[in-house]
């Protein structure tokens, strides 16, 4: 009699099905896989001890309020959309314009320049030194009390010698009291807005020497 032999095989398990099963999990809305699992719990309820109406109502509620959550999440985002492509918008309205940025340049020309401050709180003295690109001082302006916000700096060229600055590129620092305490000024230089760029965090004004500005750090436009 001949031996039968006997061959066991195993079939390789497919991953593709169970692959497919768990991408529509994933893809499969939430509030549907809510529906589905209070469906389950009413089939396979104790006839004796079911739920009752507030128990099912209260489950509704929920999904509800979750179902309400991810509208109000997903308007939220297309409105933040919208704001932040309107700003950019606008703000390329300033291209070609003068604005004052963050910044301690002050640019002479044709024997005017201009820059500001912004005080926290109003100062009773504020002085302005002007330096030129090798850190000597050229010019030093007693401007007086000052109040509080953004004021302008105008500087005629002069240098305290009495002569005729070239124009050019300068830096200046703020020195500002308030009775005899010193009090910090936040310096801004004036430049021209060449081009808008659209940033992660809203657009960036291309201001030439002053580089990339955020649109909320522009103080000022001219």
């Amino acid at each position: 009699m001949a031996a039968v032999q006997q061959t066991n095989s195993q079939t390789p398990v497919s991953t593709t099905g169970a692959t497919a099963i768990q991408s529509k999990k994933d893809t499969e809305n939430p509030q549907d896989r809510f529906l589905k699992l209070l469906i389950t719990q009413l089939k396979n309820q104790d006839p004796l001890k079911p739920m009752d109406n507030a128990e099912v109502t209260s489950q509704m509620a929920q999904i509800s309020t979750v179902s309400g959550i991810e509208k109000l999440n997903t308007t939220l985002k297309l409105l933040t959309t919208d704001m932040e492509d309107s700003k950019s918008l606008e703000a390329t309205s300033m291209i070609g314009h003068d604005a004052f940025a963050p910044g301690n340049f002050i640019s002479l020309q044709n024997g005017k320049a201009m820059a500001g401050v912004e005080f926290d709180q109003a100062v009773d003295r504020m002085e302005v030194t002007i330096l030129d690109s090798n850190g000597a001082t050229v010019k030093v302006m007693d401007l007086g009390a000052q109040p509080v916000g953004l004021n302008t700096i105008s500087w005629d060229g002069m240098t305290s010698s009495g002569s005729k600055a070239a124009d050019g590129e300068y830096t200046f620092i703020i020195n500002a009291i308030q009775g005899e305490t010193s009090v910090k000024g936040n310096p801004f230089s004036l430049s021209t807005v060449k081009s808008v760029t659209a940033g992660d965090n809203g657009a960036l004004l291309d201001m030439g020497k002053l580089g990339l500005v955020n649109l909320s750090d522009i103080k000022r436009v001219f």
